[in-house]
């Protein structure tokens, strides 16, 4: 941290090479125009030192008063451009900052994003990097300009009397006390106001997100009691911390700038005592006068370094976030065969994969079962490369995926999950996110397959219905509908279904196992499955416990040896005639397969078993 304190200056600056020359002539031209300010100062001093010796004229007053509105319209010109240079740079380079955040999230493993809230993530995207924008377009151009005037002035009242100099920093030191004491107590509580504002935060989404459970239990629902609290004690500590440190902010403010107490009565003095002339002595109140301005302004650019500070420290975190190892060059692949080879990987220090050894074989269906927790959906995001594995590899077509371009694998690998998110933009936009460049037809093609386009067509706008209107009519087995006509428009060829028909409901299962035969054609597939009814006729089913393989094989194999998977069948065919209430019919359709079985009964389906 201490390296970080360090170099943050620096790591605000190198933010700024997006607009590196904007910024640049932004600081010159605020430099300009600060310094011209004191022109009009040193024009007045002319004209009274012509006055004091009777040889002023109309000419030399109009002459010096033409200099002065030149230097003032110098000076306002100059700033107005160097705002606009400053905010140029400032904006363009919030924009590069938010999608250098964006861009390290996408190449960070999966579990660097997720261990920060949304609130947090929130709160640096949106408001920590907003933050960045007053010091970029303010405190260095600005600052710059603020700083050079007081030295020329200061540089000035040394050349009139050296003691003028001296008399000017006489309220610098109790004010630099005073400044010391803010920032040592606000040091002190930045960290807990961060910590506060972010558990803030992350309680107002959860409590959005939330809403509809908490108006079903109403203002005594644990989250509204999480969430104004979260506020209370956001606006309690707040208060608090700007109480412990107004007296001496205050005082700050006020002797800092106050150059005009120290050389108003020390240049009447030396002015009295003819050491210097009268019109030097007006010059120098007005120098003094001239730092009150700039003096204040960096006074309060000051206040806002440690705010920035710890802006820039936190903003870093993200941005050092580590990234999974990528290749630039895309590999040849001879064959979409997924090997899985003595595989371990640790969630920090607890290890839930214990050397896994699996292969899927190019068009094969290879099904993931087991108890919760026993690291199936970690096999599947590893495959994804959503993380990179403790140790062992995985590979695809005999390569390692950590040799190939996470592009490359994108493209390669189709991963749909229980839920999935619409995006901000038109039904048939969030379609086409599996491929940009697919046409209109393509898109309707691939919804037509993934059986969307009943539900698609009854919305106000059909296909161009905004998502967020769409989202509150559609259920979620619809909403999985439209992930799945992604992945089918993708035509990637492995697909992973990470529990997808776990919470449908029975209207919608059918159609989105008709959805998934359609988007697994060809396919290396991959599946997670609760409902061992759907994958019964895979490939391979692979039972996995506490992270390790228990067994592998068809159906009737585990069947017959291994127990764990056999009470996995005996306890689901129960759920289901539970579940039915009476002898009937019971239609359940397999993933990845044509056929349809029936049980009629819970003795048949015993039976079968």
């Amino acid at each position: 941290m201490k390296e970080k304190k360090q170099n943050f200056l620096s790591c605000l600056l190198s933010y700024a090479r997006e607009g590196k020359q904007k910024l640049i002539l932004s600081v010159i031209l605020s430099v300009v125009s600060i310094t011209a300010g004191l022109v009009p100062y040193y024009c007045f001093y002319r004209v009274l030192c012509l006055f004091l010796v009777g040889a002023v004229s109309a000419a030399d007053i109009w002459q010096w008063s033409f200099l002065a509105l030149a230097a003032y319209a110098g000076r306002v010109l100059c700033f107005g451009l160097s705002t606009s240079a400053s905010h140029y740079a400032a904006y363009h380079i919030l924009e590069g900052l938010r999608n250098r955040v964006a861009e390290r999230f996408l190449h960070a493993p999966l579990g660097e994003v997720t261990k920060h809230s949304i609130g947090e993530i929130k709160g640096i995207m949106v408001d920590k990097i907003e933050d960045i924008e007053p010091p970029l377009a303010h405190l260095v151009p600005e600052g710059s300009g603020h700083i050079v005037l007081p030295l020329v002035s200061m540089a000035a009242l040394a050349a009139i009397d050296w003691r003028l100099l001296l008399a000017s920093l006489i309220t610098f030191p109790l004010s630099f006390v005073c400044m010391g004491l803010t920032f040592k107590i606000s040091g002190k509580n930045y960290d807990t106001y961060n910590e506060s504002l972010s558990r803030m935060n992350s309680n107002i989404v959860e409590y959005v997100e939330g809403i509809e459970v908490i108006k079903a239990f109403g203002r005594a629902g644990e989250s509204y009691e999480k969430f104004s609290s979260a506020i209370l004690n956001y606006r309690t500590f707040v208060v608090r911390w700007l109480s412990s440190t107004w007296v001496t902010m205050k005082l700050a403010f006020a002797l800092f700038p106050s150059t005009l107490l120290g050389v108003l009565p020390a240049a009447l003095l030396l002015g009295a005592d003819g050491v210097i002339t009268a019109a030097q002595a007006a010059l120098a109140v007005m120098l003094s006068m001239s730092m009150v301005g700039s003096l204040a302004k960096l006074e309060v650019f000051s206040n806002e370094i440690k705010k920035v500070q710890m802006t820039v420290e936190e903003l870093q975190e993200y941005l050092e976030m580590p990234e999974l190892s990528e290749k630039e060059q895309e590999v040849q692949l001879n064959n979409y065969d997924v090997e899985l080879q003595n595989v371990c990987f640790s969630y920090d220090k607890d290890e839930v994969l214990h050397g896994v050894s699996l292969k899927l074989p190019q068009g094969s269906f290879t099904a993931l079962v087991g108890p919760s927790g026993g690291g199936k959906s970690t096999v599947a995001r590893l495959v994804s490369r959503f993380y990179d594995v403790s140790s062992g590899g995985i590979s695809i077509g005999g390569v390692d995926i950590r040799e190939m371009p996470l592009s490359q694998l994108s493209g390669i690998v189709s991963f749909v999950a229980q839920d999935n998110f619409l995006f901000r933009c038109s039904v048939k936009e969030n379609i086409r996110m599996g491929n940009p460049n697919a046409s209109d037809a393509q898109v309707i093609a691939a919804a037509r397959a993934a059986q969307c386009e009943e539900f698609i067509r009854k919305l106000p706008d059909g296909y161009d219905t905004p998502a967020g209107e769409a989202g509150k009519r559609l259920s979620g087995g619809e909403k999985q509908r439209i992930a799945i006509a992604r992945m089918i428009l993708k035509d990637a060829p492995v697909v992973i279904l990470d529990e997808a028909t776990a919470f449908t409901d029975p209207e919608n299962e059918d159609k989105i196992q008709k959805s998934i035969r359609e988007l697994a054609k060809g396919k290396t597939l991959l599946v997670i499955a609760h409902r061992l009814s759907t994958i019964k006729n895979a490939d391979n089913i692979v039972v996995l416990e506490n992270g390790s393989i228990a067994a592998q094989g068809r159906q009737e194999e585990l069947l017959e040896q291994c127990p764990l998977y056999r009470n996995m069948w005996e306890s689901h065919i129960g759920a289901k005639n539970w579940s039915v209430g009476k002898p009937g019919a019971e239609k359940e359709t397999e993933i990845g397969g044509n056929r349809a079985d029936v049980w009629n009964s819970g003795k048949e389906a015993a039976a079968n078993v």
